[in-house]
């Protein structure tokens, strides 16, 4: 059965059309109509939205005529291209880097200075050069005026270059890694439940009163947000409450939300367990240093854990995770260059995506070119490496803790930059450096969605329905680059119509205003020697203890607690899952315990509804939303 053809014209121009779509949709009703962000995670829940509208509409197009309707493995593509597509236009790439290329001219005040401390360090390839059209940008055109597309040309075609080749270094990475996570591991790829059940040719979990059960839970109480936008005398309910603990000093979310309930019932409740117990833990943690009145030294850098030292543990964690999983995965890697360079080996790679010897070159090469791109933009070569060794430790970390762990709401506790500045110290690194450092801030640390993830898990569903893979290559690499050709010349069109900073505060001011201002503090108050022996001793304790969890979870069969929660247990986005994971954990456990493996089984369907209904409510919302012209109705999807 293995290789079915899937990839047919009809189902590459469905999935090319909905990429283009769900790249232009997505940063027009987060920019436009200040909604949840369709496109912010890796659940990934534009694609999933358009795949039950599509679902749907297929299913009725087959019981009119079979022959027009798109097959099991055609569906599957079409969801592989989406769920791709939906990690570049927002939170992945495009919404960031545009702001990113263009803030450190448009904020730079005398105040700051960074006209002095800045600019002269960047190059003038990296950024467009018209001062007035980055003006516009942020502030719009004046009426009548034409956009300025061609000031942006050099400067994107240089991103561009890059970008693509980040992407296609993750998707050979994948590809290496596949078989050993799918086949050999047989990690469970929690994220891929919901989408295999859409597309059961028999319709059960459409015709399931338990899925249509949840769907309604989770549509209609979300929906008393909305009602209430439109209609004041309608109560909303209230899904939220915010805890002070620790003197005030620490801050504990209780937050519903029923997608993260729903694929937790889909999570190993070992693996469940640790996410909310090590977030948990982290802010005991950080509560007791606060009211101990330890610090280290130094700031808590944005989109790190809620202390320094939480943040350092969660790095050094992340390290021991991917070199574990990376010697264990040692034969088949060996095996996989010895395919690539010639010798002798047994592996079959004609099912893969492409053949091994392009994987393994391609990702050499992607790297070479990576690495001198970023020499190129400033970055000295004795900082290149450290920094890309953090930024694809935390790609690779947070791809198998999907794949295992199926969280779909999730980042690092630590990210590149910040890594790379405490783990050197700023007289090691130069204001070249530095700068270039502050441009990476465009694809290297909000990260919350990345195509490596979308990518793995495409081969998952290939995989899982015996889906030709070879063909992806024609799926997944236009469906890239569409992506990045509409939400760039929609994000432009909007910010040079309305003023990017009328649009979205955080896009446009807090992320440039985050990125240089790491830099410039950097520049005035440099990291010092101990400093960074402060940081390493803690990312050295944070790498040991993930060390021992890894160990006892591997030698003792009775050791109940899994590590996977520990390098990511501590940020601001587990801090708004966390409950509903605890939730979903404990009805989990009491089902198993009450109602064995067949009741676990049957319920199935409830958790998918409560997935969908969410996702559903929020997606059919944006479109009353588009329709009345209104904005600002924000219903949760997972977090803001």
């Amino acid at each position: 059965m293995e290789g079915r053809r899937a990839f047919t014209v009809r189902a590459f121009l469905v999935g090319l059309a909905l990429s283009l779509f769900l790249s232009i949709a997505c940063p027009y009703t987060v920019l436009m109509l200040h909604t949840a962000g369709m496109s912010a995670d890796f659940i990934t829940a534009g694609a999933v939205f358009l795949f039950f509208l599509l679902t749907g509409a297929n299913g009725i197009v087959r019981k009119l005529k079979r022959g027009w309707a798109l097959s099991t493995p055609e569906l599957i593509v079409v969801y592989i291209m989406m769920i791709v597509a939906s990690a570049i236009p927002t939170w992945g790439l495009v919404a960031n880097l545009l702001p990113v290329m263009t803030g450190a001219f448009y904020y730079a005040t005398p105040e700051n200075g960074w006209k002095d401390l800045i600019w002269p360090y960047i190059p003038n390839w990296l950024v467009p050069d018209d001062l007035e059209a980055i003006k516009h940008f942020y502030e719009a055109l004046p009426e009548g005026a034409p956009i300025p597309w061609g000031v942006w040309v050099r400067p994107l075609l240089a991103w561009g270059s890059f970008v693509l080749s980040i992407y296609f270094v993750m998707a050979c990475m994948m590809v290496i890694m596949r078989k050993q996570w799918i086949e050999h591991e047989r990690l469970v790829f929690p994220l891929t439940q919901l989408p295999l059940e859409m597309v059961r040719e028999e319709g059960a979990l459409f015709g399931s009163k338990l899925m249509w059960t949840g769907f309604a839970l989770a549509f209609v109480l979300p929906s008393f947000l909305g009602l209430h936008h439109y209609f004041h005398f309608v109560p909303p309910v209230q899904m939220q409450r915010v805890f002070y603990i620790f003197r005030r000093t620490t801050r504990l979310r209780i937050f519903l939300n029923f997608p993260v309930l729903g694929f937790t019932y889909f999570i190993n409740t070992n693996v469940a367990f640790s996410l909310w117990f090590f977030h948990i833990l982290s802010r005991v943690q950080t509560g007791t240093f606060n009211v101990m009145g330890f610090s280290l030294k130094g700031h808590n850098e944005v989109f790190t854990g809620s202390s320094p030292s939480v943040s350092h543990q969660g790095m050094g964690a992340m390290i021991v995770l991917v070199a574990f999983g990376l010697w264990t995965a040692r034969r088949h890697i060996g095996a996989v260059l010895r395919k690539a360079f010639g010798g002798r080996s047994e592996l079959d790679d004609s099912h893969e995506m492409l053949p091994y010897r392009t994987a393994v070159w391609g990702a050499i090469l992607g790297l070479c070119f990576i690495a001198l791109w970023l020499r190129a933009s400033g970055m000295s070569f004795k900082v290149v490496f450290m920094f890309m060794l953090g930024a694809f430790v935390v790609f690779l970390g947070l791809a198998r803790i999907i794949a295992e762990g199926g969280v779909g709401f999730c980042r690092a506790q630590m990210v590149p930059p910040p890594f790379v500045v405490y783990g050197l110290g700023t007289e090691a690194l130069g204001t070249s450096t530095l700068v270039s450092l502050g441009f990476t801030y465009a694809w290297s640390t909000d990260i919350r969605t990345t195509v490596m993830v979308s990518t793995i898990n495409g081969f998952k569903l290939a995989d899982t329905l015996r889906v030709h893979k070879r063909s992806l290559v024609w799926a997944i690499f236009p469906a890239i680059l569409v992506a990045m050709l509409g939400s760039i010349w929609v994000t432009l069109k909007l910010a040079y119509t309305y003023g990017g900073i009328n649009l979205q505060s955080w896009f446009f001011g807090g992320l440039p205003r985050t990125a240089f201002g790491f830099v410039a503090d950097k520049l005035r108050n440099p990291v010092t020697p101990d400093m960074v022996f402060q940081r390493w001793l803690f990312t050295g304790i944070g790498a040991g203890v993930m060390g021992l969890l890894m160990f006892a979870r591997h030698r003792f069969v009775w050791w109940p607690l899994h590590y996977l929660g520990f390098p990511i247990g501590d940020t601001w986005v587990m801090e708004w899952v966390w409950f509903s994971i605890m939730l979903g954990w404990l009805v989990k456990v009491l089902i198993l315990k009450y109602g064995g493996i067949r009741l676990y089984r049957n319920l199935k369907p409830l958790f998918l509804g409560l997935i969908l209904g969410q996702i559903s409510c929020a997606g059919i919302w944006m479109i009353i939303d588009f329709i009345t012209g209104t904005s600002g109705n924000y219903i949760y999807i997972g977090v803001p």
